[in-house]
């Protein structure tokens, strides 16, 4: 059920980098998490994995359970992180509080609770001798008034979000701020201390173990409960660049190996697709169509478009997603159909913005 479709393992960019490398996944049972741990562990790393089970699952580990090892507890408690911090090498940075639009509108103060675990983070690792960090930052950092145009679309550039000239911050929402405000920490630790600060700026990435509080899963998990009419959030004009799950993950890795100092790298595709784009494929891979849809103007939907400049990536990384939007769509309904019951399907709406914390937070060797 969980099963992702695996990497290769000839590509020269990646063979034995992280061949017995001590390496931290923070957040590494959550959706991208558990696929860069998958990742990871294929190319023999020593995997540390730190997470609250807020959104990820000990089932997204089933695989490499035995191959890892996993500590269960809030990393906002200085000593569970310094506890996952010790002996690391890499720390790949991925525990947040996140989700999609309507999460994150609807939580804006776990959100901004973000800044606080990635200060108590890096500062763990730092500490404890870390060489690198790989931030997962998002492309909610970038300027929202230069994503308000449908018709012409720019593809945002790194250049176009950070701290030293004017015009270059204006975050979306809370969660897009605090993830600025973690690049802006991230530099800095790596100003004073030296460590190796990558930020890499994730675009709507979608796949297996996704949740319902993300769109493209939300949107499927519609189709297969055969919601006539279909309620779409917006009007369906908005554009995202639908980025592969398995494709997020080798950037990350890549940028892992082969990235020092500070730098913001883009994780995304180069291609818009509106959300009627989005949901036409899914309706076709399904073989099932509403008779009508439902634009919800009231609902959160964000900026109006976005999509991700490649040129900085290929040219140092040689990296660009291979994965088209009907191909990683297939993979993602291939695996949630049978996940599909009819109690999820009924509790849906209760899942579209929310994060559930297991209350027994305990350190598990």
């Amino acid at each position: 059920m969980n099963k992702l479709k695996k990497m290769s393992t000839s590509d020269k960019l990646l063979d034995n980098y992280y061949q017995g490398v001590p390496t931290l996944v923070t957040g590494g049972a959550s959706f991208i998490g558990s696929a860069l741990v998958e990742l990871l562990v294929a190319r023999g790393a020593k995997i540390t994995v730190a997470d609250n089970l807020s959104s990820g699952t000990l089932d997204n580990l089933q695989d490499v359970r035995d191959k890892i090892c996993l500590l269960k507890g809030d990393l906002r408690d200085p000593g569970f992180a310094a506890c996952a911090a010790r002996n690391q090498q890499i720390v790949f940075h991925l525990a947040a509080a996140h989700g999609g639009r309507g999460y994150i509108d609807s939580h804006p103060v776990e959100c901004t609770n973000n800044m606080l675990l990635d200060h108590i983070v890096f500062d763990a690792v730092t500490a404890a001798g870390a060489l690198r960090i790989v931030y997962a930052s998002s492309a909610c950092v970038y300027p929202t008034n230069l994503q308000q145009d449908t018709i012409e679309r720019i593809l945002l550039r790194e250049t176009d979000a950070g701290f030293d000239r004017a015009g270059r911050a204006f975050a979306d929402g809370e969660y897009g701020w605090a993830k600025l405000m973690g690049e802006l920490q991230l530099r800095a630790f790596h100003r004073q201390h030296g460590v190796d600060g990558i930020v890499a700026r994730i675009f709507t990435a979608y796949g297996e173990r996704e949740n319902e509080t993300h769109a493209v899963i939300a949107l499927v998990a519609k189709a297969l409960a055969r919601y006539d009419p279909y309620p779409v959030w917006g009007d369906g004009t908005q554009t995202r660049n639908f980025t592969y799950v398995g494709d997020t993950v080798y950037g990350l890795a890549l940028a892992g190996a082969h990235l020092s100092g500070f730098r913001a790298i883009n994780l995304g595709t180069d291609r818009h697709h509106t959300i009627n784009e989005l949901i036409e494929e899914i309706f076709h891979l399904l073989g099932w169509h509403p008779d009508r849809l439902d634009y919800q103007l009231d609902r959160p939907v964000g900026v109006k478009s976005r999509a991700s400049d490649n040129t900085k990536i290929t040219r140092m990384l040689n990296w660009s997603p291979n994965t088209g939007l009907r191909e990683g769509l297939r993979r993602t309904i291939q695996w949630y159909r049978p996940l599909a019951t009819a109690e999820r399907l009924a509790n849906l709406e209760s899942q579209l913005t929310r994060r559930e914390v297991d209350p027994e937070l305990t350190v598990t060797p």
